[in-house]
């Protein structure tokens, strides 16, 4: 089903509000697309131009106030949000602030806290100024922290949720599937990008804003590079890492596959990397942590071998490619039913490195894969 039953917003809104009101918090002010989506069902590419700013006020009761610009109020009126409030965008001398800071006195008590998210992985989609501005007209409220509240809530997904992550994922490993049609020894590394985005589109996806990947003799050197009119040939290893949309949501996992027969060696660290995501896999229980999980990767990668330095093996995934957690030593989120996680393990061989990722829901009890997984061998093209 596309988009979410209203009772989905409700009850997003009634759980944030119970935490707000411990947190001594008398609203929420939101900028970034995905917090204001989480609360809305507002979806649109819109976002992609930075001109204009967008608002979403969540009160410590009621429901949540839209504060954006005009062109805006027609999908808005579509979502379950009835207050909206627009003005004509983009405005150089006033562009909204005067409409929030109104919105903000409003909603919140003279001495109120507002929270805005602040932590690792957030930022504040308003200019510096006009923040400032807002700052400097709501009296004695205080802009603050929200205390992690949103991160809390979007790190655990509801079942509805963790289906269209499911669709997604569905949908990647339907096209992984296709790679034989598109690459082989002579194709060059960006032809099989383009054709694997057509794939992609081909099997279900809403767009594909994320396509990653490598491909050199032995392994590949990085795996973040644009790809080149670089022809595979023989002994090469192909890596493609995706990050597709259906319906505002992400999967993220890669596959690896040999360009012709694989070196012993290759075919010994894929293999490595498959027992090192099964290995998390196994311990990735409510109550474990993200850093157990990373050591349970790691203690796989560095027998006999050697890691990479990627800096996690990795991380959340929902509305945004990567969301927290993050699998390293130092992160000790405990894990909760609800929680998608990637298991991205790397290992070098001999110059090059290998990349693994698959997608896993954790329950109750077993976790569950929601990426299609595959053994140990190494697939020849």
């Amino acid at each position: 089903m596309r988009g979410f039953e209203q009772a989905e917003f409700e009850a997003r809104t009634k759980r944030a509000q119970k935490v707000m009101e411990q947190k001594g918090l008398s609203a929420l002010l939101l900028t970034t697309e995905t917090d204001v989506r989480y609360f809305t069902g507002y979806l649109t590419r819109f976002w992609e131009s930075p001109t204009r700013p967008w608002f979403l006020v969540l009160p410590a009761s009621g429901k949540p106030v839209a504060v954006i610009p005009l062109i805006g109020a027609a999908l808005m009126g579509q979502t379950w949000v009835d207050n909206i409030r627009t003005w004509s965008a983009p405005d150089l001398e006033d562009d909204g602030v005067s409409l929030l800071v109104e919105t903000l006195i409003e909603l919140t008590p003279v001495d109120g806290q507002i929270g805005i998210p602040d932590g690792h992985e957030t930022h504040a989609r308003i200019p510096l100024a006009d923040l400032d501005r807002v700052r400097g007209n709501i009296g004695q409220r205080q802009i603050a922290g929200d205390h992690g509240i949103l991160r809390q809530l979007r790190m655990v997904k509801s079942p509805a949720e963790i289906a269209k992550i499911e669709t997604a994922c569905d949908i990647a490993g339907r096209a992984f599937a296709r790679v034989p049609e598109i690459a082989s020894s002579g194709v060059p590394l960006d032809e099989v990008f383009r054709g694997f985005q057509i794939l992609c589109l081909e099997e279900g996806a809403d767009w594909v804003p994320y396509l990653a990947g490598g491909a050199e003799r032995g392994g590949y050197s990085d795996v973040i590079s644009p790809a080149r009119p670089v022809p595979l040939s023989n002994g090469d290893v192909l890596m493609l890492d995706t990050g597709l949309v259906w319906d505002g949501y992400f999967s993220d996992f890669d596959r690896n596959w040999s360009i012709g027969p694989a070196s012993n060696e290759v075919r010994s660290a894929h293999a490595r990397l498959i027992e090192a995501s099964d290995a998390a896999f196994e311990v990735a229980r409510p109550g474990t942590t993200a850093a157990d999980l990373f050591h349970a990767m790691n203690d796989v990668l560095t027998r006999d071998a050697e890691g990479t330095d990627a800096g996690r093996l990795g991380h959340g995934l929902g509305m945004s490619l990567t969301e927290w957690p993050s699998l390293i030593p130092s992160d000790h989120t405990v894990l909760e039913p609800g929680m998608v996680l990637t298991l991205e393990p790397g290992i070098a061989v001999g110059d090059k490195i290998l990349v693994h990722e698959e997608n896993i829901v954790i329950t109750d009890n077993a976790p569950r894969y929601i990426s299609p997984r595959i053994g140990p061998e190494l697939i020849e093209l």
